[in-house]
Order: C-alpha cells, then structure tokens, then sequence
C-alpha cells in the first residue's frame, strides 16, 4: 500500500463511506495522511460546580436534581436540568434535543461538558456533551484528535481510517538533508506525521506542526520566488497612454481620491505606460476605495481598444460591480461595453457572452472562475485583475493571464498584512498600500463584552432592525458538536429568531451550503428581504450591503484580530452609524486585552500588526488568523517566524543550487514537483 492506494482498499472502507470520504475531498491514502486533524480535545478531570470558572470549557460531575423541565419556544424545544454535586448548582439547556428527558434520570449520575456560562447569580451550561464516568475515564488527559467531518461520517470513523493508513503506508522518504534538518530545529517527516494525527503529548504536537507548517511555506514560496525569475520584468506588449477618460472619471465622482489612491493610480498608470508587465497587488484596508483605482486601471485599458477582466470570489460581488460599472458607464459615457460571466447564467445567456468576448465587442468582462473556462476566449486580454486575492490561487491567477499574450496582472486584497510578512507571501508582485480612508465615512463604534451582555444586543439589533436597518450575526462553526464551545449556526438562528419579535426575519449561511442557496440568501440579504443574517466567516467577502449597520461576533476570541477586523468591515458602509460587538465567552485579562485593540482603533494594518507583537506563536487552535489564506496548517500569522525562517532558507538555497542540481537535493527537487503538481490548492495568496 502507499500513498496513491484508493481509500475503498482501506478495511472497512466499503462504496458509500467511500463517498463520503470523498465529500471531504479524501480519495486515497495520501489524500488521508495530508487531512490533518483542525483541533485536539483535552479531557482534563471534572471540576467541583463551584469552581468552573465562566467563560471556560470543563466537565463537572453531578446529580440530576428535580423533573427536567421542558417548554416550546415557536419551532425551538428548549429543555432545562438540574443538577448538583454539593458544593453547587448547575442549569443544564438542551435545544432540539427532547429525548433527552428520558435519558437524564432523576438522581442518575453523569459528566457533563461544555462551556460554563453566568447569568446572574446561576451558572449555565448549554447544549453539553453527556459522557458516563466510565467513558469520561477513558479520554481523561489525552489529546484527542478532531477532524472536519460530513453528515454520517464521525470523528471516531476517521480516526480509525488514519491509523490504519500510518501503519500499512511505508515510511515517507526524507528529503531534507540531516544538516538542514538540524539547523532548522525540524522533526523528521515521517514523526511528524504520526505526531500531527496521534500525538502522545503537547510537546510531540508543537514539533510536528512546526516541520509541517515549514514544510507548506517552504514549499509555496520555493516554488514562488522560481515563478519570480520567470515572470519578472516580461516585455509590455499592450503599452497604454492616458486618455481623457479617466481624467474625466475622477473629476465626476461624487467625491475626491483620497492622496493615497492618487498615488497608487498613479503607479498602476505608470506601469501601464512602462516598458514591462504590471504585476502589481493593491493592498488596502476595507472601505479604502481599491475597486475605484481597478475600474481606474480597467477604463484606462479600454480606451487603449483593448479588454479588461475582473474576476470576483462570489457571483453576488460580480454582480454588484458589474451593476457598478454599468451605472457609472450610462452616468458619465465611459468607453466601457461591459459583460457579466458567471456559473449560474443559462447556456443561452452564456453563449450570448463568449460571443462579445471572443468578437472584442465586449471589453469588460467581470465575472468569477467562469472566466478562466476553457470556452472563454478572448480577443485582446490586456489587463487581469482578481478582488479580494487571498481567495485566489496562484494558479487560478495565471489560468486567467493565459487568456491573454502577457497581460497586465493587477491584484487586490482588503486582507490587512504587515508589510514584512507581505513582501515575503507576494514576492512575484509589487506592492501599492492605500493606507487612507475616505474622510467622509462614519468609523465604526466598537465594544468587547462577555456573554452576559447577550440580551442587551439582542435588543440593539432589533432596534436597529425597526429603525430600517440590518445585522449580522457572526458564529465559527455549521454543525452541533464540532467544538463543544463554539456556537453553532443553524441552532443559534433558531434561537435568536425566538428571542426577537416575530416580524423580524432571521436567515443563515455557511459554507456548506450549495452555492445557488448561498448566492439566494446573500441576494436576499442584500435586497433587504432578510433583516439579521447569522453567518460563518463565509461572509467575509462576497456582498456589499450599505444597509447594514449592525456586526455582532460570537466566540471572537477564537478569530485573529485580522479576520475579526475583516469582518467589522461588512458595516460602515453607508450613510448611517454602524456599530460591531465582540461577544468573548474567556474573559481572562490576555484575550480581553488583545480583543480591546478591536475598541482603540479601525485601522486594519495597525491591528495587524499589533497582533503579532502581542500573540507571538499564538493560539495554535484558534480559528484561522488571516482571513482563510488556505494553508492546510500553516497561519501566516501565528506561524510569522516560522514563515520568516523558511523564508530565508529559501533565499540560501536559491543562490546556492537554484535548480537543485546537486545529488543532496534530488529528494528535496522530487518532493517539491509534486507540490506543485498535486498541492496547488494551498497556493492561494
């Protein structure tokens, strides 16, 4: 057996697990070993009632006390328990979960897990996991691997399945040499492995995340900076020159360029003008105006009788640029024939649009990946830009530029990156920071609260709501039980539908939604058919809803102030006051202190990078720090000396042996063709 063995060769991999696997994108061996867990449960010993502290997750053993009590709230069962262990009193809450009255017998005995909560002078715990004590024994004290999972496939299942996989796969053959291996402080790769899926201690855990975490950075940035000597400095073969469009562009906007974004379209003007390529990333905060100096740029390429392409990361952003530019067009007759390309447009409607694209009667294509489609073609592809590039891979970005002869490559991000750490990751572009906010916009007033302060937002949302506005409501995770402290979308909507009047409409949204549900209720939202949204972080990009004024974010201290700051900048976007609140079920002084960055200021770079000054190695488990860069392990963040110290490892073997000529680098050459073949899909910065 080795890597490439289907996963149905596995014992008790039959056809329908098989396909679940699948759904996972698991599909051999390979694909198993590289599906690392995304957390580690501790079960430490149960604590007395009275000393679970608020804010952490514990277990508490303790009686039954009294008839659980049950009640019916709309469509939402809600069922109280008590219990007791003699130092103090617990109120267990259970959602959905009516059998449960049977299960938990007067008197009877259990360990009970989850999220300790105070309301007053009563300890709470909801929705906790029930274990006997002989099954709580077991686990007690050892890191318990988890793993994204998908309907009828456990934890259990998988953990299983790798075991099964590291004890028949032969060992992975080493391709760093033992000097680079000690030098760099990296466990072998074979260890960390084992470590990553079944370590015996925290210890074990650090050493192999750490040489996994390497080995994703230097992989990616090995292969980058080759793609550098490349692509570097190529010839410009659609020299452009100013026209008065643009001119007059800016001079009919309601409002003034601010001197950061004269100064950066001053640089994209200039690369277009120049004798080589533009390969330039626009980093800037959100709200910065990055989407005025690319239809800037993509005017200025249309007036030259050439065609420009935006590719945008959802087809509901698509279309609200490409409503944008069509509004600007009719408004101030630009030189734009725009088109709209996208996966859910009927085959006639498609058809329609290769036409214009392929005949150049359309010259500006927005769109989302449909664009890189193979029945595209276009006549005169001068200029690519990709909004929102962290959900980009490098790959998808050259599909795009290979529509075109050499086109111009112009990439943004809205994804705040402290400059050292940028320079590393986008070592192919040149970087343009707007570091300014238009002075006409509202900043965002701010608050970090604990979970006591639940009710009272409740209350502003709904005030909000009946004052014309909308919400957001922000929760880590999709399904129950996948971190026993997080909140959990689908049950919270329930809830806080029955906690607001019954006017008010609440939806969902996840990331494992189809996307024609997706793209529907982010069209509701933004069509103010939907008046509080509670989301995963899939909202971070992809709409525009100057309507509303409210973001609230559930369990923040488990989001990198990056991505928390990303998200604040789904509000503000309008006339009216916009507020965020930052609810944090730990209140120890270190996450208190680090979300307070959140209240002193809205300027994403600071945030950044005051970040990481004060996390350092940071919360090896949190949610991911920078706005789902999608590294399977690594964060660019959490993980920034590590990503520094491949960095330079990178550069010394690029001046000593760029090829990887020498006979000591022949594992190291194998092992990183195929990444590049096989892992593209963590290159997406």
């Amino acid at each position: 057996m080795d890597r490439s063995t289907p996963m149905i060769e596995l014992k008790g991999i039959g056809e329908k697990t098989q396909k679940l696997f699948a759904k996972l994108d698991i599909y051999t061996v390979g694909d198993l070993l590289s599906f690392y867990p995304k957390d580690y449960e501790t079960f430490h010993s149960p604590v007395s009632i009275r000393q679970a502290a608020s804010g952490e997750v514990c277990a508490v053993r303790g009686a039954v006390t009294g008839i659980p009590n049950e009640k019916r709230v709309r469509n939402l069962y809600i069922l109280n328990v008590n219990v007791s262990d003699g130092t103090g009193n617990l109120q267990l809450t259970f959602f959905n979960m009516p059998f449960l009255k049977k299960t938990l017998k007067q008197g009877g005995y259990y360990i009970f897990r989850g999220s300790i909560q105070t309301r007053g002078n009563f300890k709470i715990m909801e929705q906790p996991k029930i274990y006997s004590i002989e099954e709580y024994e077991k686990q007690t004290d050892k890191l318990i691997p988890k793993y994204s999972l998908t309907k009828g496939l456990t934890n259990q299942a998988l953990q299983k399945a790798v075991k099964q996989a590291l004890s028949l796969c032969p060992a992975e053959e080493e391709y760093y040499g033992e000097e680079f291996l000690r030098s760099h402080d990296l466990a072998r790769a074979e260890d960390a492995l084992h470590g990553i899926h079944f370590p015996t201690d925290m210890e074990m855990l650090m050493k192999a995340r750490r040489r996994l975490v390497f080995d994703e950075f230097f992989s990616f940035l090995f292969l980058m900076r080759q793609n550098k000597e490349f692509s570097d400095r190529m010839e410009n073969s659609y020299t452009m020159f100013e026209t008065a469009d643009t001119i007059r562009f800016v001079e009919q906007l309601s409002f003034p360029l601010t001197k950061a974004q004269k100064r950066v379209w001053g640089e994209i003007r200039d690369d277009l003008g120049s004798p080589y390529c533009m390969n330039r990333l626009i980093q800037g905060d959100v709200g910065s105006g990055k989407t005025v100096l690319a239809l800037l740029a993509l005017l200025m390429t249309a007036a030259n009788g050439y065609q420009g392409a935006m590719m945008a990361p959802t087809e509901v952003l698509a279309t609200q640029h490409f409503e944008t530019v069509c509004e600007y067009t009719e408004k101030m007759h630009l030189a734009f024939k725009p088109v709209l390309l996208v996966g859910s447009m009927t085959a006639k409607e498609k058809r329609e649009a290769y036409g214009k694209i392929a005949s150049g009667e359309a010259n500006l294509i927005i769109g989302t990946h449909a664009l890189i489609q193979g029945k595209v073609a276009y006549k005169s592809l001068a200029l690519v830009v990709t909004d929102e590039q962290h959900r980009f891979g490098v790959r998808q970005r050259e599909q795009l530029a290979e529509k075109g002869e050499k086109p111009h490559i112009l990439v943004m991000s809205a994804t705040p990156i402290p400059r050292t750490l940028a320079i590393i990751l986008y070592g192919d572009l040149h970087i343009s920071v707007v570091d300014e906010l238009p002075a006409n916009r509202l900043p965002i007033k701010n608050c970090v609260v604990n979970t006591a302060y639940r009710a009272k937002a409740y209350e502003f949302i709904e005030k909000e709501v009946k004052a014309g506005r909308q919400a957001y409501v922000i929760c880590p995770q999709v399904e129950e039980g996948e971190l026993d402290d997080l909140e959990n979308v689908v049950d919270y909507t329930k809830k806080l539908q029955s906690r607001l009047s019954a006017d008010i409409h609440v939806a969902y949204l996840h990331g494992k939604m189809r996307p024609a549900d997706k793209n529907r209720i982010m069209e509701d939202f933004a069509a103010r058919a939907i008046d509080v949204l509670v989301s995963t972080t899939v909202i971070e990009v992809g709409i525009n809803v100057p309507n509303a004024t409210v973001m609230m974010v559930e369990n923040a201290e488990r989001f990198g102030l990056a991505q928390l700051h990303q998200l604040r900048g789904r509000v503000g976007r309008g006339a009216h006051q916009s507020y965020c609140i930052f609810v944090s079920t730990k209140e120890n002084k270190e996450t208190m202190e680090r979300l307070q960055i959140l209240n002193r200021s809205n300027d994403g770079f600071f945030i950044a990078s005051e970040d990481l000054k004060l996390r350092g190695p940071g919360d090896l488990f949190g949610i991911r720090q920078s706005g789902e860069f999608s590294f399977r392990i690594g964060d660019i963040y959490n993980d920034a000396a590590i990503l520094q110290k491949a960095a330079a490892a990178v550069d010394k073997l690029l001046l000593e042996d760029p090829s990887l000529e020498r006979p000591e680098h022949g594992a190291l050459r194998k092992h990183l063709e195929n990444v590049a073949v096989d892992s593209v899909d963590f290159r997406t910065i």
